[in-house]
């Protein structure tokens, strides 16, 4: 399996690239429309061809590149059916599997950062699954806001502790933002490590720790949104700053 690890310095989003080079085919999650041709000039050169767009959630942070990615390569785009995203061609709900030649990703619900969040288990032809893409349900040492788009502070604590932090400890954790240089964890380190969701941390503790955020709005909100309910294709605008999670 080919697995690329890319970086949106301006929204601090990672976007993954996965590839099945028996077949040329590969997929992407969640783009960002600034680097369509960042991506594209990646498949050519890999020799791969785009088969599916997926995001874990509709981003309020940055606009998806999907729609494009769909007009140029013909992929199909895969939204959460929760997230309210009507431009899917695919709407994925807990339990539905993705494949992209031999490598499979299985979709689990992960609710709580917003109502429609989804996570990607990662296997590969007929070995066990190693690694997941977790949106911003679970970051490297933190994890997403849940102060806006249905998000729900003990919702991401059960999202993650009983679909998370049950997988093997060596599972590799691939987040979609980390604004401190943090690239990779596995479940095992943030279930000893994570500040906000592991340790001895409990439920109401996080639930009373993500009320006293008292965060700002997502500087690209009111762009960001109504073009990512449309795969990207509308609210356009001007570039302003990262959502801090």
């Amino acid at each position: 399996m080919i697995f690329r690890q890319l970086f949106d310095r301006e929204s601090c989003t990672y976007t993954y690239l996965l590839g099945d080079p028996s077949v040329g085919r590969a997929a992407l999650v969640d783009t960002v429309r600034e680097h369509v041709g960042r991506d594209l000039g990646l498949l050519e050169e890999l020799g791969l061809k785009l088969g599916a767009v997926l995001e874990t959630h509709v981003h309020a942070d940055h606009v998806t590149g999907a729609g494009e990615l769909r007009r140029r390569t013909g992929a199909t785009c895969h939204v959460p059916r929760l997230g309210g995203a009507p431009c899917a061609d695919v709407p994925l709900g807990d339990g539905d599997v993705v494949r992209v030649g031999e490598i499979a990703l299985h979709v689990l619900a992960t609710p709580g950062h917003t109502s429609g969040c989804v996570s990607y288990l990662v296997s590969w032809g007929d070995a066990a699954a190693d690694r997941v893409l977790t949106g911003d349900a679970l970051l490297v040492r933190g994890c997403g806001r849940t102060d806006f788009q249905e998000g729900d502070a003990g919702t991401l604590w059960d999202s993650v502790h009983t679909r998370l932090f049950t997988l093997p400890d060596a599972t590799r954790v691939y987040p979609a933002h980390d604004y401190k240089g943090m690239s990779v964890s596995t479940i095992g380190e943030e279930k000893r490590h994570n500040p906000r969701l592991g340790g001895a941390r409990t439920r109401p503790e996080f639930i009373e720790l993500m009320a006293a955020l008292d965060l700002p709005a997502p500087a690209k909100i009111a762009e960001a949104l109504p073009a990512n309910r449309a795969c990207g294709d509308a609210g356009t605008g001007p570039d302003t700053g990262p959502e801090r999670m």
